[in-house]
């Protein structure tokens, strides 16, 4: 059993705000316990392997977190909005990714499921210092110039993911965050909140529940899941 295994996967829109919430929460932590994985384009291997597989070899170990900076769940976002996966692939997935993670978790594995929800607004200002910043053009995708075109599409992704990936052992945790640093603290908050660890003082590491909340589709409703 992995006793002790933590693993966070971090999803959302392009610009959300991924690569520097996980920044902030590794920058004081230990690198031997701590692994920050993000894969590029899957390979002709990959592509002809079983879909979890690529991902399950980064899998932590006892003792270990790992933080999915984007994960398996580009199968139900990124690659059914821009063609890279078949209509059968898709359905697939979703079908058989509350089976994949309830086999981690019985088997010791801690997952929590954070997306970052930002506006079209939002999104539109940081694409364009993303393009403008010297210090952030490596982040530019192709795919990033098209995340304004398949606003819509992406949203219809979202909301089909959230309600058929939501469940009781591994739900989904959104966070609003339109604002950074306040997005920031509170995933910090909210892992804080969720360890049992000497010391722990709740009250200081209880999270803003207008920023950080378990999802439901009333939320999709009501404003605070970006339209």
């Amino acid at each position: 059993m992995n006793r002790g295994a933590e693993c966070r996967l971090f999803e959302g829109r392009d610009a959300g705000g991924k690569d520097g919430t996980i920044k902030r929460i590794t920058q004081y932590l230990s690198p031997r316990e701590i692994r920050v994985v993000a894969l590029g384009k899957p390979s002709d291997r990959d592509l002809s392997s079983w879909y979890f597989q690529r991902y399950t070899r980064h899998l932590p170990c006892a003792q270990e977190m790992v933080l999915f900076n984007r994960s398996w769940y580009n199968r139900a976002g990124v690659e059914p909005v821009m063609g890279f996966c078949t209509t059968e692939q898709y359905h697939e997935f979703l079908e058989t990714v509350p089976e994949y993670e309830q086999m981690l978790v019985r088997s010791g594995i801690k997952v929590l499921k954070y997306y970052l929800d930002i506006s079209k607004q939002e999104q539109k200002v940081r694409l364009k210092d993303r393009f403008q910043d010297p210090l952030k053009q490596w982040k530019i995708s192709p795919i990033d110039k098209q995340a304004q075109k398949y606003w819509e599409q992406y949203s219809q992704a979202r909301n089909i993911m959230l309600a058929r990936t939501h469940t009781m052992l591994t739900p989904w945790t959104v966070v609003r965050a339109d604002n950074k640093q306040a997005a920031r603290l509170n995933v910090i908050k909210d892992m804080l909140f969720r360890l049992d660890y000497k010391g722990k003082k709740e009250a200081l590491v209880l999270p803003d529940s207008d920023i950080v909340f378990n999802y439901a589709e009333n939320y999709l409703l009501n404003g605070m899941i970006a339209p």
